[in-house]
């Protein structure tokens, strides 16, 4: 049986076969054809959100934002205020907020947890030297203790209606109104005022500063602001009341794009890291988040492998001279010769009595076929197991002593 009959190289079409130019690898072309389609799509997705960002770039703000006119905005009580004479100023950095208050003020801190500890001591010192009222909404345990000594934070609970339950007269006229959220806890002998409880805990406190008109008041959460409950309840009341009391609003945004955010409280121990501003941490965090689960995602696509027919019936000759041009351009002797071996003492085994998982063993095949051949004076190790041929004759001469071997194998 020859090697062309069983889809083996043989070391004629190895040695003797034409350099071509047979790649398995796709052209460029081949890969541009593939990918084109979904690369249309993704380009399409992104002209088409920077289209609709810049669109609404104009218009688009974010929650509790005076200009925004979102259903978490709050525009309208924003126009209400100004209705009534007072003066709105948009501050979006500490510094902003801080140089304008004074005692004609109202200073609304829209998130004060998101302030980090240097943040919230500039801003207790600015609330006790401005002598004006300071509404922070939704304070909790972060920043209670700086902003709001001697309240700390209890369990949240759900925004619902509740009833005033506290002779403040603001939460008196305004009535019942939309709150809830935060929940607070009033240490003993502090003075404050505490209204609309929840579960026996208030979610607004008033607490009286050093000056006559000075006062804090936390707000258990924001829903009365926004523009979709202002006119539900006594929400616009009571709003209207803690932030017109005084006729400049100052409306903070808090951010952790701002500067001041990014100041350590040892200026000295800068470096690299200094440098990167505290919102990179959570988007590194995100994108390897999101390559994770991508990466498992694609990895569950990964079956077991399937044999699959092909779609042509390729001839073993063709096979077999495909197979020895790749051998021969990259002058893969040792791998030609390998395979030629291994395919003969595959098809000696069975003949020799030797089971087919012990054909690789020169330990087990080769008494068998000394015993089978005591007379031949071919050397069957240098044969079956010896090195790699020098150069193109002598794999052809190999190949040749191996059919011979495997003839007379056969045929005694």
């Amino acid at each position: 049986m020859s090697g062309a009959a069983t889809g083996t190289p043989t070391p004629d079409s190895a040695a003797t076969a034409p350099a071509g130019t047979t790649s398995t690898a796709p052209s460029a072309r081949r890969i541009w054809t593939r990918v084109r389609g979904t690369a249309l799509v993704v380009a399409l997705v992104l002209i088409g959100g920077l289209v609709l960002a810049t669109v609404r770039s104009a218009d688009a703000h974010g929650a509790l934002d005076p200009r925004s006119t979102e259903p978490h905005g709050s525009r309208a009580v924003a126009e209400l205020l100004e209705q009534r004479g007072v003066t709105l100023t948009l501050a979006t950095t500490l510094d902003e907020a801080t140089a304008a208050t004074n005692s004609g003020t109202t200073l609304l801190v829209t998130a004060p947890d998101l302030l980090t500890d240097a943040q919230r001591s500039t801003l207790r010192s600015t609330m006790e030297d401005s002598a004006g009222r300071t509404v922070l909404l939704g304070a909790g345990s972060p920043s209670l203790g700086t902003l709001a000594p001697g309240v700390t934070s209890a369990p949240g609970t759900t925004v619902t209606n509740l009833a005033p339950a506290c002779a403040l007269p603001a939460a008196t006229r305004a009535g019942s109104v939309d709150l809830g959220g935060e929940r607070y806890e009033v240490a003993p002998g502090t003075t404050a005022d505490s209204c609309y409880p929840s579960g026996g805990r208030p979610t607004l406190v008033r607490l009286p500063g050093t000056g006559t008109d000075t006062d804090t008041v936390l707000l258990g959460s924001p829903d009365i602001l926004y523009n979709t409950r202002l006119d539900q309840q006594g929400n616009a009341s009571l709003a209207l009341q803690l932030l017109g009391s005084r006729p400049h609003l100052i409306w903070y945004l808090p951010s952790l794009y701002d500067a001041s955010a990014d100041a350590s409280e040892d200026d000295t121990t800068g470096g690299f890291l200094s440098l990167i501003p505290s919102g990179w941490l959570w988007g590194t965090l995100q994108l390897a988040l999101a390559a994770l689960l991508a990466a498992v995602w694609r990895g569950r696509r990964l079956g077991p492998l399937v044999t699959e027919r092909l779609p042509v019936a390729v001839r073993a000759s063709e096979a077999t001279e495909g197979r020895a041009r790749l051998y021969r351009k990259a002058n893969a002797r040792d791998r030609a010769a390998s395979v030629l071996r291994t395919a003969t003492r595959t098809r000696l085994a069975p003949l020799l009595g030797v089971p087919t998982r012990d054909a690789h063993s020169p330990e087990l095949l080769l008494p068998a076929l000394s015993a089978r051949l005591p007379g031949t004076t071919a050397d069957p190790k240098h044969l079956l197991f010896g090195p790699a041929p020098a150069d193109d004759s002598t794999l052809i001469r190999l190949a040749d002593q191996l059919d011979a071997l495997e003839r007379e194998v056969r045929t005694s």
